[in-house]
């Protein structure tokens, strides 16, 4: 620590002690400028709080790597990691006191040639003499500490007790990666894409490509996609071995660029770093006389993202197919949560909620796994799946978690999705739906999310604008969750298209999944087959034989329109389902405008 400065009386000032560093530290981390993505704020505490303790002599890189970034002991000390996190971290100090930390009192730097801060009075901070308060005999402007800074202390102090607890116990076998923020989940990298033109647009092109997909590729949450500047450190033809030993991604995205006159080829592959396997491969042909060259690789980095990283995608298939001999640990509970999703039935529901809520208790701060969680807590009511009880509804467990879930993660398209669909089914139709429209912006290629806001839109009586947000999830997944092509089927037979629902419902195939068989049946009977549409009923009754009398209700709560209700309700009755004649008056009382089941 330093005492660079003096009182206007000549005598050196005390250094900013301990205390005030602190509070320091907090100021910064609660700052809006101070970014709160990735491990920089974790780094800034230990590094202050090592210097604090008269360890900086301790702040090498293979020591942060150990303890922050859990590399396992006996890595290669050329791994870029901490010389990346640090070189990141110094840039957002400067950028934190250039706009939010003008006038804080004391400045937190990292000199370049090693890690180790240094603590200094903030020279500008001392000009301002407006509202003041005097530490340690020097004038400073008087800085309000709020409760969001108080409360940022307080996860500072957690932070820094847990790291020296693990630090000062590893014989008791705690590492401080059990603390860390985040699970383990997949791991990807991008090199830089190839140039294989020639001419300054080829360049251009290749560099925008590639940032591009280091936008596209992060909104996707059940990955995670290191930064820009581990990137630029590959070169387009990196080793995977290098990749897996040095930075420790489970998976590297690379391709090249050629553009020859107006046509341009793009070429993407994914590799499995542990044995070079190429995974997936694709090559996309665009010609720049018919198409900006902004739109073009927009475009392209959109559908390689989608391909690679959605919830159905490469990734997860590789990891589902060949488990990787490292452990994921909870991220095992994100391919759970999609297995059940595929078949939704209860055993594979109760199998995800249980992980599930064990992450969470692990990782109370993992947005993805509390906003799966809110979705299986919802299900327990409108599938009726594995209910549990207590005093707090599936309902209000739902919305409660899936509030926790954005509150962490504002971005998080699963959190999005989750709160989404609690309110839908808490009856807040408006709300539901313009969180929906927020997290359909946010990542427009996630097909988890495209199918359920589709969902939800054509529910809510909009069935062309649902259809159509349907269709686009299962044009970029074919292959994705069963469900959305049933939900497909409905829209297709509300939208009076029975040919096509017919193809739907077949293709959805989810026969463990009650509501299947009733929208079959619903399907069936409108497009006159009856024989199949009786069928179909007669197995739903065997799952749920208290829905169909409970129709008007289980309607109302799904926000299906008085009029759409009645036009199911018939077309059940069609089937032969034994829908009550009060369900069908309260139908068509409901279309007469009268709200009904309130």
């Amino acid at each position: 620590m330093q005492t660079a400065m003096t009182e206007e009386g000549g005598e050196p000032r005390l250094p900013p002690n301990p205390e005030e560093i602190r509070e320091q530290l907090a100021r910064i981390i609660a700052s809006s400028e101070f970014p709160h993505a990735g491990r920089g704020a974790l780094l800034l505490a230990y590094i202050t709080e090592e210097a604090l303790a008269g360890r900086s002599n301790r702040l090498k890189g293979y020591s942060i790597a150990v303890e922050i970034f859990k590399r396992r002991e006996g890595f290669s000390q050329d791994d870029p990691v901490v010389r990346i996190e640090a070189g990141r971290l110094r840039r957002s100090l400067e950028r934190y006191y250039l706009v939010a930390g003008q006038l804080d009192p004391i400045r937190i730097d990292i000199p370049k040639g090693g890690y180790a801060p240094s603590f200094t009075w903030n020279d500008a901070a001392s000009a301002e003499i407006g509202d003041e308060k005097v530490t340690n005999g020097l004038v400073l402007p008087r800085v309000t500490i709020g409760w969001p800074m108080l409360a940022a202390l307080g996860v500072v102090v957690c932070v820094v007790g847990l790291i020296y607890w693990a630090t000062d116990h590893f014989e008791a076998g705690i590492k401080l990666a059990n603390y860390a923020e985040v699970p383990d989940k997949p791991t990807l990298v991008i090199a830089p894409f190839a140039n294989l033109g020639d001419g300054p647009q080829a360049v251009l092109y290749t560099v925008g490509l590639t940032e591009e997909l280091l936008t596209a590729l992060p909104r996707f949450k059940e990955i995670k996609v290191f930064g820009r500047e581990t990137s630029k450190a590959l070169q387009p033809e990196v080793d995977v071995s290098q990749v897996r030993g040095d930075i420790g991604a489970h998976y590297l995205l690379a391709g090249g660029v050629r553009v020859s006159g107006s046509q341009v080829r793009v070429t993407a592959r994914l590799l499995d770093t542990s044995d070079g396997a190429i995974l997936w491969s694709k090559t996309y042909d665009d010609d720049l006389s018919t198409r900006e060259l902004f739109a073009i690789q927009s475009d392209v980095a959109s559908k390689v993202a989608t391909a690679v990283a959605q919830p159905y995608g490469i990734i997860a298939q590789a990891v589902t197919a060949h488990p990787p001999p490292d452990d994921l640990g909870v991220y095992e509970c994100t391919l759970r949560f999609y297995a059940y999703r595929s078949e939704l039935s209860p055993p594979t529901h109760l199998t995800a909620r249980d992980c599930l809520e064990s992450a969470v208790a692990r990782y109370p701060t993992y947005a993805t796994a509390l906003a799966m969680l809110s979705i299986a807590y919802l299900d327990e009511d409108r599938f009726r799946f594995n209910p549990k009880g207590g005093s707090e509804t599936p309902l209000d467990r739902a919305l409660t978690t899936a509030r926790r879930a954005v509150e962490l993660e504002p971005e998080n398209t699963r959190a999005l999705q989750a709160l989404m669909t609690a309110l839908f089914f808490n009856r807040n139709l408006t709300e539901a739906l313009a969180v929906g429209e927020e997290a359909l912006a946010t990542n427009p290629n996630d097909t988890e999310l495209l199918g359920e806001f589709g969902t939800r839109v054509a529910m809510s009586g909009q069935w062309q604008r649902g259809a159509a947000l349907l269709d686009e999830a299962l044009r970029l997944n074919p292959g994705g969750a069963g469900f959305y092509q049933g939900t497909a089927a409905l829209a297709a037979n509300m939208l009076g298209d029975h040919e096509k629902a017919v193809i739907l419902i077949r293709k959805a195939d989810l026969q463990k999944f009650p509501q299947f068989h009733v929208v079959a049946a619903a399907v069936y009977a409108d497009a006159g087959m009856i024989a199949d549409a009786r069928r179909e009923g007669e197995i739903f009754m065997k799952m749920r034989p208290q829905y169909i009398y409970d129709i008007v209700e289980e309607n109302r709560k799904r926000n299906i329109k008085p009029e759409d209700s009645a036009h199911i309700i018939a077309s059940l009755r069609k089937a032969g389902l034994p829908v009550p004649d009060e369900a069908e008056v309260a139908a068509e009382i409901g279309m007469a405008g009268v709200s009904y089941g309130q």
